[in-house]
């Protein structure tokens, strides 16, 4: 949970079932990832005798629903795991893990019950491509969903009524220690047929590990000895994302730029440039791969993808980098040439600071998912409906 003690609720129309969890977001630290853990409370009445299900599921979408063919949908699903809560399958006290999921039940009372997910470590973490404004419906991503439902049994039909979806990220962290790392630099001497001299060109970012909306410096230096004038130099942040599941197709967009410097023949050019990628710069460009979004909240560019040795790829949906692109133009008596150079690095997010559950405060703040309660805010179609607030109807009084 958050230090402020913030539980995320969600529950069904009919009431039966209700999600309760401690935080949405899930850290992948490449060796390990954290557990997904919440409790469901039920009402027993609403139920009419009907079991309780919960599922965590990934599912990777490589297009809009309106773009379903035939009755086939354009999504493949990458994993699903599906557990029994009502009525349990083992001892409720032996199905607590975390001291969140203690709390929660100590909170919401007799009818609540824990579950608890591990997840594999071949998983994707959360992206999506941004679609155009014009564009509505699901685009290309990666998504995580934790679903509630009651059925008479585990393959019966799921009424919406009677379900319940929390979408929830699987996120990525930059390494808490940079030792050892290597700065990014490039080094390059071009030489041109009518010139004895070359234009010598050397390049250096401060680290490798950029943070979101963290201002990157480019240090460059430009030495043009020979008798060609750059009239152009373009520094441009560049985004990579591949798409391995299914196509293997890369589509690279420029997420930040500055040019218009000149290097004369015979002159030299001595220069910091500033960079700052930001989703806030580029919310108009279709198709640029953002961390995963959760309903209501704002996200960001796509933080670089690292790997765990051994992993194939193909199986990872999007996997996303990061490269400084510096292209020098080149004036000639017939045609422009370009001198281009590269520097790879990673933007990703600090680890946050981590407190300690025995430091969290006992009052919980519960959080209310409906649509209607957010200003300014349109509702959802057919992903939200049936899914309202409980308010505090399903959370009994602590006992």
């Amino acid at each position: 949970m958050s230090p402020k003690n913030v539980v995320f609720k969600k529950i069904c129309k009919d009431k039966s079932v209700g999600v309760y969890m401690g935080r949405r977001d899930f850290v992948d630290r490449v060796d390990s990832v954290d557990p997904v853990d919440g409790v469901i409370v039920i009402d027993r009445e609403a139920l009419q005798g009907r079991k309780v299900f919960v599922t965590l599921s990934c599912t990777f979408r490589y297009g809009r629903d309106d773009m379903d063919v035939m009755g086939i949908a354009f999504r493949r699903e990458l994993y699903l795991s599906t557990r029994q809560v009502y009525p349990p399958l083992q001892d409720r006290e032996q199905g607590v893990h975390t001291r969140t999921q203690a709390k929660l039940l100590r909170k919401l009372g007799d009818d609540a019950y824990p579950f608890f997910f591990e997840f594999p470590d071949n998983l994707p973490c959360s992206v999506a491509m941004q679609p155009a404004p014009h564009d509505v419906g699901k685009q290309c991503a990666v998504e995580f969903e934790v679903k509630a439902f009651s059925a008479e049994a585990q393959d019966s039909k799921v009424h919406k009524r009677s379900s319940v979806k929390l979408m929830i990220r699987k996120v990525q962290y930059a390494p808490e220690s940079q030792e050892g790392a290597t700065a990014p630099s490039v080094e390059i001497s071009q030489d041109f047929s009518v010139s004895d001299k070359p234009l010598h060109v050397t390049a250096r970012l401060d680290k490798e590990v950029f943070y979101h909306g963290e201002t990157m410096r480019l240090h460059l230096e430009v030495v043009n000895n020979s008798s060609r004038n750059v009239k152009n130099v373009i520094v441009s942040v560049d985004q990579v994302a591949t798409v391995v599941l299914y196509s293997n197709d890369s589509y690279v967009k420029c997420v930040a730029i500055e040019e218009g410097d000149t290097v004369p023949a015979g002159t030299s050019l001595r220069k910091d440039i500033l960079l700052l990628p930001l989703l806030a710069n580029n919310r108009e460009r279709r198709g640029i791969a953002l961390d995963g979004k959760l309903k209501h909240e704002d996200t960001n560019l796509a933080s670089s993808s690292i790997i765990k040795p051994g992993i194939l790829k193909e199986v990872l949906g999007i996997l996303v980098s990061y490269r400084v692109t510096l292209k020098l133009i080149i004036a000639g008596m017939m045609s422009s040439s370009e001198v281009s150079l590269e520097l790879p690095f990673k933007l990703m997010h600090p680890k946050p600071d981590t407190v300690k559950e025995s430091e969290m405060e006992e009052e919980m703040v519960f959080q209310e998912f409906k649509r209607s309660y957010l200003r300014g805010m349109i509702a959802d179609d057919d992903e939200e409906e049936g899914n309202v607030s409980g308010g505090d109807d399903m959370a009994p009084k602590e006992k």
